[in-house]
């Protein structure tokens, strides 16, 4: 390129083409974890309660996060925890309330499965330091926004 030749501006994407991108993007990924989470004994659903129980969660809760029916999680915790992935803990306050939350052998299960995910590793680890800051704080003004009611 010449000296008095600039770049083409980019253009700036739109919503649409947002979308597009980041459901790309999200795509990709989930076809490593599933993936991967299959490849240690776990469904993706199981996988994800784990990463999701990152702190105790209620059975409804759980619910609400995987947009699903109670009865469903009821049954998704029940295999977990029969691999001695999470167990269950009753409210002490309200003992038809039940916690679910994961166990050391949880956290070792999500930490294999997040290590075993090369195609993400490799393309976050081709990310330099600050594209990794950046993306960040834009994917936490995402969660932030997306998570308010509308």
């Amino acid at each position: 390129m010449a000296h008095s030749e600039r770049p083409e501006p980019a253009a700036v994407p739109t919503a649409g083409q947002l979308i597009d991108l980041f459901a790309l993007a999200t795509t990709a990924y989930f076809q490593d974890f599933a993936a991967v989470a299959g490849q240690h004994g776990l469904t993706s659903t199981q996988a994800k309660v784990l990463i999701l129980l990152r702190e105790p969660l209620s059975m409804r809760g759980l619910a609400e996060q995987l947009i699903c029916d109670a009865s469903n999680v009821t049954g998704i915790i029940d295999r977990l925890e029969s691999r001695g992935l999470v167990r269950r803990e009753v409210d002490p306050t309200d003992r038809r309330i039940k916690y679910a939350q994961r166990t050391e052998a949880g956290d070792e299960a999500i930490r294999r499965v997040r290590a075993d995910m090369q195609a993400t590793q490799r393309v976050l680890a081709d990310l330099g330091d600050d594209d990794r800051i950046a993306l960040a704080g834009l994917l936490r003004r995402l969660q932030g926004t997306l998570d308010q009611p509308s």
